[in-house]
This record gives C-alpha cells, sequence and structure tokens, in this order.
C-alpha cells in the first residue's frame, strides 16, 4: 500500500518512488508483476499525473522498473541482477581486504568514502 504524506517536506514523486522502490527491494513487488498505469495511480492517490510519471521514469532510470509501452509498466528482473552483482563485489572486496589485512572498520569506511565521492565504478560486466 502506497502512502502519500501531503504534510511532509519530502517532495510525493520521491515519496512514491521511495515506497516503490522499497516494496520491489523488500520482494513484496515481485520481477514480473504490472505496476498500475500512471494515470490510474495518480487517481488513486489522489497525484498529479506528471508527478506519479517522474517516479515511474526514475525507477526505469534505476532498473527496478521497464516499461513496455501500450503494455504498460512491470517490475524488471534487472534489479535483481544487479543486487547479485553487487553481492558478488561484496564477496571479492571482502576477500581482498581479509588478504591486506584492514579491519573491517576502516573496509566500510573505504566504502562510505567510495560511494559518498562518488568514486565506485561500475563493472562493465
Amino acid at each position: 500500500m502506497i502512502v502519500i504524506d501531503s504534510t511532509s517536506p519530502v517532495p510525493p514523486f520521491e515519496q512514491l518512488r521511495a515506497q516503490l522502490a522499497g516494496q520491489i527491494q523488500d520482494h513484496t513487488l515481485a520481477a514480473g508483476t504490472r505496476l498500475p498505469t500512471i494515470r490510474r495511480l495518480a487517481a488513486d492517490l489522489g497525484l498529479a499525473v506528471n508527478t506519479v510519471g517522474r517516479a515511474y521514469r526514475e525507477l526505469e532510470v534505476a532498473g527496478l522498473v521497464e516499461a513496455r509501452g501500450a503494455a504498460g509498466s512491470f517490475v524488471s528482473a534487472a534489479g535483481e541482477e544487479g543486487r547479485e552483482r553487487a553481492r558478488r563485489a561484496a564477496a571479492e572486496y571482502a576477500a581482498v581486504i581479509a588478504g591486506v589485512g584492514i579491519d573491517t572498520d576502516e573496509a566500510i569506511r573505504i566504502v562510505q568514502a567510495a560511494l559518498t565521492n562518488n568514486t565506485a565504478t561500475s563493472p562493465s560486466s
């Protein structure tokens, strides 16, 4: 269930995007699930069509949703593949950290710095 808090300082599109992303990531919305049309969801939530459209576009850019033209928008399996790649990369990183003798706290600081400074790169696999 999606709930938009009109008193929140968080814009409605971001509230919607975050809630849908959370439901996709926790598998409440499984890969292949058809999402409501933009117009339908906008009407159901009392939002502007453009607000829902922006949330859907951002989910699509993140790889969590795929638009299939007139067929609608669906939860993408690509999001699952991305998480699996991240898990593999984390396991490889943990092995490197253990091999060079860096402690867990420092290893986490290295990752946080990379994410904060946007120095993390996507492997082209």
